[in-house]
């Protein structure tokens, strides 16, 4: 699995290690590169116990957010994924699809059109990531 990829890199051998000199103008001061935090992320409450703190977005385009859920709470109706697929790793607590558990370091992706009804009988703690809105 690849979690960096470098744009014309330049590499040079050290003692059996290789290290690679990425593009200086792809780095963090780049444009479009952003961070936030979530103390400092918008709050917004969705139903009773269950709070999405936004980290990033594009208007019209991929997101990424953290679902605060209380124990005992649970989302009113169907969470049904439009226009994308969600993709959920839990953080912590443990989260229910109102299927089955899912603890503390388990991902999930759930496709396009597919639902489920979150929930936490703990509280649990969501990163989500919309890849396409």
């Amino acid at each position: 699995m690849t979690f960096l990829t470098l744009v014309a890199p330049v590499s040079t051998q050290h003692a059996g290690l290789m290290t690679v000199t990425p593009h200086p103008d792809n780095g963090p001061t780049m444009t479009g590169y952003a961070w936030s935090s979530v103390a400092g992320a918008p709050v917004r409450d969705l139903f009773p116990g269950i709070r999405l703190r936004s980290l990033w977005s594009i208007s019209d385009g991929p997101s990424a957010h953290v679902l605060e859920m209380a124990p005992g709470s649970r989302w009113e109706g169907i969470d049904v994924h439009r226009p994308g697929p969600e993709e959920v790793f839990v953080v912590s607590g443990t989260f229910n699809d109102g299927v089955r558990d899912y603890p503390a370091g388990s991902f999930i992706h759930a496709p396009a059109r597919s639902w489920h009804i979150p929930q936490s009988v703990t509280g649990c703690v969501l990163f989500l990531f919309y890849p396409e809105g």
